[in-house]
């Protein structure tokens, strides 16, 4: 299962669209794409499937960061909170 990224803008922000399955061979393509959408990047996680640790650990530094984490599936957001209280 592969990872698709959609670049959109809307405004002065840049939306990137994922589809499919984040996971740990994935990360550094989404990691260039975040690079390039700037400062107001916004992950839209609607067509998320599946999520490993790895991209889960990543979703939540990018949290960290100030990139919003739109359309995040409830089983994605509890991840994120386990992870981040370890």
């Amino acid at each position: 299962m592969t990872l698709r990224i959609e670049r959109t803008s809307i405004g002065v922000r840049t939306v990137l669209r994922l589809s499919g399955r984040i996971a740990l061979e994935h990360l550094v393509e989404l990691e260039v794409e975040i690079d390039h959408a700037g400062e107001r990047c916004v992950l839209d996680l609607e067509h998320v499937t599946l999520v490993d640790v790895e991209g889960v650990r990543f979703l939540s530094d990018c949290e960290a960061r100030g990139i919003e984490l739109a359309n995040c599936s409830s089983y994605i957001r509890e991840w994120i909170v386990r992870e981040r209280d370890r």
